[in-house]
């Protein structure tokens, strides 16, 4: 549904908005470095109007007396937000429902956020949500982000997390009936240099139409972040999170759709990972990665729906999906080694170690391909090459063609095992072209069955995904339809 942003309105303007709207009221809190919001509010002017209480447990001890001792020792983390806004809420709610529950929009925003130290050598980050009501007396919604701070003074860093709590606030209440206005709105009076959102994520029962993986997509498709991820169930992660501490092996693809070549990748690839003497099997995480490249595919704009249906056929089976926009694979490791500092397994087919080794992508770079290398290959990554066929001949890592500039360069990497074959591969696999399955799915001819998983082959013919030809009925023309040959 179209909702009009008004992208000229500005926070003081918002906030004595709501302040004004006699409907909307209830409680703040804050914790760390995030004071600034209810701040804008009462600097607006009419703030009884809005606010019930707010408050800041700034100390540890007071906040763990109020919101319960955190089990990993750390408080900027969802699990603390989450105990903040349901505490405060089940307040307003118990103190407040019998007085003005019949007239009230309740709400329970809360933060938790580290701002920039005085030394300078931490990143500022947070996490931020509203728990509101969008009717009198009804269930509650919640929003929840997460958000990096990238000013380079702290006082800076605090006003730019007052202005996306005020515009918080604002869109769950004015734009709640169009997400994707609600989250671009996230940003007005602020710019992408000073603030990255990384997460959202949306539920409730005025928001059972609202896919939390497209959010994600669109906080990479609008600039908002360079990545974003969900699990199997299609929950959305923050990333940083999600990959703390951990051993990451990672596909890169169109995957459209995922076919038996990818999986006879990862799983080699993923038992080749787990036998390096610096990888603990316990704390290894998969991860297929699409880019924002291979999701246009040459269009302008984004499918949607092509979209889904591939996170689709990869939660089937049990993946994690990753959407970034980082097309040089030295960006994507470079952010993957901001995560964790134990050892990176990239997967690839030769065709792109190929891409990897074309000194033409790096002409935008002083260092040139060297540049890109001492990001790749500096942390601790390696690569796991799985071969092709071309022309009838296979290539792998033993006769991988180069100019001959670059190839003292890649046998310095083999023998520093920074690169390897994946070695027990399924050679028929080989002969797969993923064009060629897409081709003959979209026409609905047979024989692409045997070149997918079969789970994913149901899954493509049930939901009619990547252009199947079927038809789909709703419950109520499926049952018409079921009574009417019943009646035959």
């Amino acid at each position: 549904m179209s909702v009009k942003h008004d992208k000229n309105l500005g926070t003081k303007q918002k906030a004595l908005k709501i302040n004004l709207d006699r409907r909307i009221y209830g409680s703040f809190a804050e914790i760390g470095a995030g004071q600034d919001t209810a701040a804008n509010f009462f600097k607006a002017g009419g703030a009884s109007g809005t606010i019930a209480k707010t408050m800041s447990a700034y100390d540890m001890k007071f906040s763990d007396e109020i919101y319960g001792p955190e089990p990993s020792g750390r408080y900027v983390v969802e699990s603390r937000l989450m105990k903040m806004i349901q505490h405060e809420y089940d307040l307003v709610e118990q103190r407040l429902a019998e007085k003005r529950g019949a007239d009230s929009l309740f709400f329970a925003f809360a933060n938790t956020v580290v701002a920039l130290n005085y030394q300078k050598s931490n990143e500022g980050h947070g996490w931020l949500g509203l728990r509101f009501q969008l009717t009198p007396r009804a269930p509650y919604n919640d929003v929840v982000i997460h958000i990096k701070m990238l000013d380079n003074d702290s006082i800076m860093q605090q006003q730019a997390l007052g202005v996306i709590g005020v515009n918080l606030i604002y869109a769950c209440f004015y734009y709640y009936k169009s997400p994707e206005t609600l989250l671009l709105s996230l940003m007005d009076d602020l710019s992408l240099d000073r603030v990255q959102i990384d997460m959202i994520r949306i539920q409730g029962p005025d928001f059972k139409h609202v896919d939390n993986r497209l959010l994600s997509l669109y906080l990479v498709k609008h600039g908002f972040t360079e990545v974003a991820m969900f699990g199997p169930d299609g929950q959305v992660l923050q990333p940083s999170e999600a990959l703390y501490k951990k051993h990451i092996l990672l596909l890169r693809g169109r995957l459209r759709p995922i076919t038996n070549v990818h999986v006879d990748m990862l799983r080699n690839g993923l038992k080749q990972f787990k036998a390096e003497p610096d990888v603990d099997e316990k704390k290894v995480v998969m991860v297929a990665e699409l880019t924002l490249q291979n999701l246009r595919g040459g269009e302008q704009d984004i499918n949607e729906k092509d979209f889904l249906d591939r996170v689709d056929i990869l939660s089937s089976i049990g993946q994690t999906v990753m959407i970034s926009n980082y097309q040089e694979y030295h960006r994507l490791v470079a952010f993957l080694a901001k995560t964790t500092r134990v050892k990176i397994g990239l997967v690839v087919g030769v065709p792109n170690l190929e891409y990897i080794f074309e000194e033409s992508y790096y002409q935008n770079l002083p260092g040139g391909i060297l540049e890109s290398f001492s990001t790749l290959f500096s942390r601790n990554v390696k690569l796991f090459v799985y071969p092709t066929i071309k022309a009838g001949k296979m290539f792998t890592c033993q006769n991988f063609e180069l100019p001959t500039n670059l190839q003292p360069l890649f046998s310095y990497l083999i023998c520093n095992d920074k690169i390897e074959d994946i070695r027990d591969f399924n050679e028929e696999n080989l002969r797969i072209s993923t064009d060629r399955v897409l081709e003959l799915i979209k026409r609905g001819e047979p024989g692409w069955e045997e070149s997918v998983p079969v789970e994913v082959a149901e899954m493509i013919k049930n939901k009619c995904l990547f252009g199947f030809p079927c038809v789909v009925f709703e419950p109520k023309q499926a049952a018409r339809i079921h009574q009417a040959v019943g009646n035959l």
